[in-house]
């Protein structure tokens, strides 16, 4: 039967249960529900905004599980359902539906499993399907009825077609091209592959595996000993190999967006982890292309620019939902598995020239990233007779089915019924539990993997029949998780739901596998062996094998596809604009205007509205992200991550893509976009310089959707691919997505632009050497042009272009690859050298937009430019034009030195300013011609679509607030007395290798994310630290007897459902063996402990901190009611802390990340111990809306603290996102005192 609870906030929460629950377990729920009421009764009146009743939700999934480890058993579904005032109420028709009054048949569907179809007509049930089976396809599959004497059953044709699709196989790109007449020698995928095979520089595995694996340095690994069970953190050296990949996820984005968008994260992630056997995803990249958003400012001003084409009846969603959901998603798995996103990319366009028009009306979504595992592991082993079969991870449901052979169509043209089949379910707690038993098996000293694959497209089919390879294996479908019973045997085996990994395991390890799984509750099961015999079926209960296959039928041997197109010249307006280039008093009006709509370009403006909901900070070893300077802003087009928390080694990630010019020429987009992404990722000082480079190219393409285009593709990936050969840098990894054109009702189809985006990654030497793109205010320093392009200034393809209608023929490129090479090189050697004091790259909005964003993060200061040095004489052609080039700041001290080294080495280069630190504008001169640039309303510019976005995110006004605000609240930083800054002042090392006998431990619980950075912060101060998951506690293997420091660790506790850290607090309260444990290290006075994010949530939710008060202290939803990730300033105020009392006085640096970060004090002041405050009141600076700004509070005898920013995160200099400049050098933050002093207590209190 189902219950019904009415909640404080008059939601009704829906419980299924299969008995009649007594007085205590009813009492349970209302305390689990926050304080709600069980309602009498069977129905509930009124109107609801719920969840389609036949997806289950994540959300239920993991409220079901809090029930489960609150020993509440017997609840099988729990669903939310909000009141709305009537049935024309707003909801999302994609994941939501109205119900008018809520009754016992909610969770009810009409569906019972179909039986096994055995397919008569292949041609029909193609087309019935939408399966996009080929006739040589469906010909092969009549050769294969015949050989077995049967027809086919439906799973066996539903599932050739998924692992047989355009999306799985990539068959265009391995197909021959034949244009005007005339057969091309080489395929799509071999131009790509010969990259590789004359350059392999670093490489070791590529094209044959989720990612692509480069060499890398030998590292510290910072694990537990034996993950089966609690045990301590120790250090020990890695030969490591770095991975690179990138995903889209475009036609589910484009249907159902926050989801599609999610799981194409968490898909992405699932690769690197899926890699050898086995390896570690580290940090995230994102881009977003859409259809132009048509936002409208505060006084319902439209934007000129985007009325070029007239708003289309959009399929699923406007481009705007589209933008904020999908990045939504994005940020929220990453947020709740633990993966950081550190550089990413928007652009938003459209054009019509005569009767063509161009619009990502389908959308692009890519996911890329970068990951590391062990040399041991990157490739995988070969599967033998009477390996184990295991799937680890979520349930089956009805999702994505379809989704590969639906991908690689037109938007459209199936009936919604096929297409809302691919809308994606994501769990990103499910992904860690899962990820976490990956993890500790690299990190074992033996690795008992033979091989791992992630479920993706054709779910378990494609994903086992993989993993077995040509050995084969038999899967017994009894032993698969059923999330919904109504399934098929075909929905069973080929559906997507994501969150899994197969993984094959020799049967001698089963055993201590399961008991790591078990320990991170990560679902596992046994679900068949490999046989030998290279056949492959799946077998029912009754013996029955709805699939039943060779695997050489499977992988189908059907004809090479073949393209046929011809050379079609496209012509595109070069842009017509006027400009006097006449100047009053150093104002040119007529120039401010043109830059401040290309400013305003979703490409080119600024990405706070992105930035601020994504955590940047979370693993601890996050170098390099998006926001610079003291008023951090998204200036940084650079990530790079540490590969260790020595800080030296890392990776450096960038993006790089010109879809406007690849338009006019498709050869100049893909050379573009490979320039932009080294012109990005140059600033990250390289092991080997350019060779330490790999690329991902991801091609997004409208192949056969107009005559030309596939000629257009094969010129963009050969263009590419000479231009890499020239370079000497592999690409080693990519996608492509071949279908990228939406089809209206009416018969209209949008055909989005053939898009390259480029993704690079290589080895860093030296993290802390990384160049930022802010300026110094130094007046004895100059700023350098370097043009990397060889080429005269074309505005073809610019941002300036788009701003006012055009894309323009004269679109720039790379002249000379080589010299692009020199010049890419000399800049890194000048890094290494310590000459470059800032550099930004030029490409989106051209010299101005970098100079101008080179100023934006300053408080004050800014430039004097003289253009004389520059060739041209057009003002707005020099400062607009997106030739690639960088802009570097070097100090006049080097300035012979650096003459002469470029010199030397043949680069081309011009003295174009120098900073004005006491005046804040950027001044530019071109012989009489001055103009000036106020910087400060530039800024405002720029910010402005930012804000315009961020108002359909953020609510209570904090948009507005974040925009008036954001300029007044610098970081500041203040230090104490005393503090040195290096280890050795703390009598502390980070070469330790043996125990000190003061021990702690963190606590961690399914979906806590930062226990690493946090284990190792109290291991540097001299703890032996151990890992403790709840499961220790609930089973009794763990007491904390011998522990005398316990911290708490952020995350996402069960997903942060029904409210942050409720679920954590349960397995607490319910399981007595874990209460025991906990009552009795609160009881004695030798200990001390710490929550932080989710444990501090945690702390305050089982009252840890002031047991004494009457009206308790609540953790309450931020403010702006979505997730705030931002580095700001903390002062620390006069306590008598244990941590922080050393501190007093001290204004630092922290990260925060977090949802429900905000502190509800009841009582005065005065009554609590306040050991941090937020260093501004209004919000951003206060990112919650916490009472009395409070960011940390502290029990009364000061040792028991509970804070929601991560100092963890910010013990280096390097993991800062703004330091003193003349401190950078220094080993250590005061942060990593706290950590000192709570040692140290315990040392004089043991």
């Amino acid at each position: 039967m189902i219950l019904f609870f009415l909640t404080p906030s008059k939601s009704v929460i829906a419980t299924e249960v299969d008995h009649a629950l007594s007085h205590d377990e009813i009492e349970e729920l209302c305390w689990l529900y926050g304080g709600a009421t069980l309602i009498e009764g069977e129905t509930v009146e009124g109107f609801f905004v719920g969840p389609r009743r036949e997806m289950i939700t994540p959300w239920s999934t993991n409220a079901v599980e809090i029930t489960q480890n609150m020993s509440l058993h017997g609840i099988s579904r729990i669903e939310e359902y909000f009141p709305v005032s009537s049935k024309d109420a707003d909801h999302d028709p994609m994941l939501q539906r109205m119900y008018e009054g809520l009754n016992q048949d909610i969770f009810t569907v009409d569906h019972q499993p179909e039986p096994i179809k055995r397919v008569e007509n292949i041609e029909e049930y193609n087309e019935q399907e939408g399966l996009a089976l080929s006739p040589e396809e469906i010909e092969y599959l009549h050769k294969i009825e015949k050989e077995l004497g049967r027809p086919l059953t439906d799973s066996e044709i539903f599932g050739f077609a998924q692992i047989n699709s355009e999306h799985c196989r990539h068959k265009i790109f391995g197909g021959t091209f034949i244009i005007d007449g005339k057969e091309m020698e080489s395929s799509l995928f071999a131009m790509i592959k010969q990259t590789t095979k004359e350059n392999p520089n670093r490489i070791l595995s590529a094209y044959k595996d989720n990612v692509a694996f480069a060499q890398g340095p030998v590292v510290e690994q910072f694990a537990p000993h034996d993950q089966s069970t609690s045990d301590y953190f120790q250090v020990k050296d890695i030969e490591s190999v770095i991975s690179l990949k990138a995903e889209t996820h475009n036609f589910p984005t484009t249907v159902e967006p926050f989801n599609g968008a999610a799981t194409g994260t968490g898909g992405e992630i699932r690769d690197r982890m899926g890699g050898g056997t086995g390896s570690w995803p580290i940090a995230g990249t994102a881009v977003y292309m859409t259809a132009y958003p048509r936002l409208k400012d505060d006084d319902g001003v439209a934007r000129d620019w985007e009325d070029i084409m007239p708003v289309r009846k959009w399929l699923y969603q406007t481009p705007e939902q589209i933008l904020i959901k999908a990045s939504n998603g994005a940020s929220d798995f990453g947020n709740k598995f633990g993966q950081p996103l550190i550089t990413g990319s928007v652009l938003t366009f459209e054009h019509q020239e005569g009767k063509e028009k161009y619009a990502y009306d389908k959308v692009i979504m890519l996911a890329g990233g970068v990951g590391y595992g062990t040399k041991r592991d990157c490739l995988k082993k070969e599967p033998q007779k009477g390996n184990k079969v295991v799937v680890v991870g979520g349930d089956n449901y009805r999702i994505g089915l379809g989704g590969g052979s639906v991908s690689s169509v037109d938007t459209g043209r199936y009936s919604n019924g096929i297409e809302l089949n691919a809308v994606q379910r994501a769990n990103p707690e499910m992904q860690k539990r899962a990820y976490n038993l990956v993890r500790a098996l690299c990190e074992e000293d033996v690795n008992p993997v033979v091989s791992i694959h992630d479920h993706g497209s054709a779910g378990h089919l494609n994903c086992l029949s993989e993993l077995v390879e040509e050995c084969g294996g038999e899967i017994d479908m009894t032993k698969l998780p059923i999330g919904d019973k109504t399934l098929s045997s075909k929905e069973i085996i080929a559906n997507e739901s994501q969150e899994r990994m197969g993984l094959l395991i020799d049967e001698k390890h089963i055993e201590h596998v399961a008991r790591i799984a078990e320990r991170e509750r990560a679902p596992l099961y046994v679900v068949g062996e490999t046989t030998g015999d290279a056949h492959f079926s799946f077998k029912q209960g009754d013996g029955v094998k709805p699939f039943d296959l060779d695997v050489a039928q499977m992988f189908g041997h059907s004809p090479k596809t073949i393209m046929r197109d011809e050379t079609v010249e496209r012509h595109y307006a070069d842009v017509a604009y006027k400009h006097d280039e006449v100047s009053e008093n150093g104002k040119d009006n007529a120039l401010d205007k043109y830059v401040s709509r290309v400013l305003q370009l979703e490409a080119v403006a600024c990405k706070d509205w992105l930035t601020n909901k994504v955590d940047r900070s979370v693993t601890g070893k996050i170098a390099r992200q998006q926001c610079q300077g003291e008023i951090q802003l998204p200036l940084s087009d650079c990530g790079v991550v540490a590969l260790d928390y020595r800080g030296r080694k890392g990776i450096a990630t960038a993006l790089g893509h010109a879809p406007q010019a690849g338009l006019a020429s498709p050869e100049a987009g893909s050379v573009l976009s490979v320039a932009e992404a080294l012109t990005n990722i140059v600033w990250a000082p390289l092991a080997d310089g350019m060779n330490s480079l790999s690329l991902s190219a991801n091609w997004m393409w409208p192949c056969r959707s107009q005559k030309g285009e596939d000629a257009r593709l094969y010129s963009a990936v050969k263009a590419l691919s000479e231009l890499c050969l020239a370079l000497k840098i592999n690409v080693p990894t990519g996608k492509d997505s071949l279908s990228l054109s939406q089809q209206y009702p009416d018969g209209e189809k949008i055909i989005s632009p053939g898009t390259v985006i480029v993704s690079a990654g290589g080895e860093v030497s030296d993290i802390r050497k990384v160049v930022s793109p802010v300026l110094v205010n130094d007046k004895n320093s100059s700023i350098y042009h370097i043009d990397f392009s060889f080429d005269e200034q074309r505005l073809g393809g610019s941002a300036f272009a788009q701003s006012l209608g055009f894309v323009g023929d004269d679109v720039p490129t790379v002249k000379n690859p080589e010299y692009f090479a020199d010049c890419f090189n000399a800049v890194q050697e000048m890094i290494q050298k310590g000459w470059i004091m800032a550099g930004h790259d030029i490409s989106a909005g051209g010299l101005i937009t970098t100079l101008l964003e080179m100023c934006f993060a300053n408080t004050k200061g800014g430039m004097h430019i003289n253009l004389h040095n520059l060739a041209g004489d057009d003002i707005v052609k020099m400062l607009m034009a997106e030739n690639p080039g960088v802009i570097i700041q070097v100090s006049d001290k080097y300035k012979e030195e650096f003459k002469e080294y470029m010199e030397e080495n043949g680069i081309g280069y011009a003295k174009i300013g120098y900073p004005t630190p006491d005046e804040r504008s950027i001044v530019i001169k071109k012989d009489d011609y001055v103009h000036a640039f106020d910087i400060d309303a530039m800024r405002d510019a720029w910010y402005k679509t930012s804000y315009l976005l961020d108002r359909d995110q953020s609510f209570n006004g904090c948009a507005a607030q974040r925009r008036d605000n954001y300029r007044n609240q610098p970081l500041e930083v203040r230090f104490h007395e005393g503090f040195r800054g290096s280890l050795e002042s703390y009598g502390i090392s980070a070469d330790r290798r043996t125990p000190s006998g003061i021990k702690a431990a963190i606590i961690r619980e399914k979906g806590t994310n930062g226990e690493r950075e946090m284990a190792y912060s109290l291991y540097l101060a001299g703890f032996d630290v151990k890992d403790v998951m709840m499961t220790d506690l609930i089973s009794g293997r763990e007491t904390l007897e011998d522990i005398n420091m316990i911290v708490f660790c952020g995350g996402f506790s069960n997903s942060d459902v029904l409210g942050s850290a409720k679920g954590w607090a349960g397995a607490f309260l319910f399981n007595p063996k874990a209460k025991e444990a906990l009552d009795k290290f609160y009881a004695r006075k030798d200990t001390l402990s710490l929550g932080i994010c989710n444990g501090c949530q945690l702390m305050v939710e089982l009252n840890l901190i002031n047991p004494e008060h009457e009206h308790r202290t609540r953790m309450l939803h931020n403010d702006s009611h979505k997730f705030e990730s931002a580095f700001l300033g903390l002062e620390i105020p006069q306590n008598n802390s244990v941590m922080f009392s050393s501190l007093s006085g001290d204004k630092l640096g922290i990260w925060v990340a977090h949802g429900e970060g905000k502190f509800s004090l009841p009582e005065s002041e005065d009554k609590y111990n306040v050991v941090a405050r937020y260093n501004y009141a209004a919000y951003p600076g206060n990112p919650n809306g916490s009472d009395y700004n409070v960011a940390g509070i502290c029990s009364a005898d000061g040792r028991h603290l509970a804070m929601m920013p991560h100092l963890e995160r910010a013990i280096f200099p390097w993991q800062n996102a703004w330091y003193p400049a003349d401190r950078r050098q220094d080993d250590v933050t005061p942060w990593i005192e706290a950590f000192v002093n709570a040692r140290k207590w315990i040392e004089n209190n043991k």
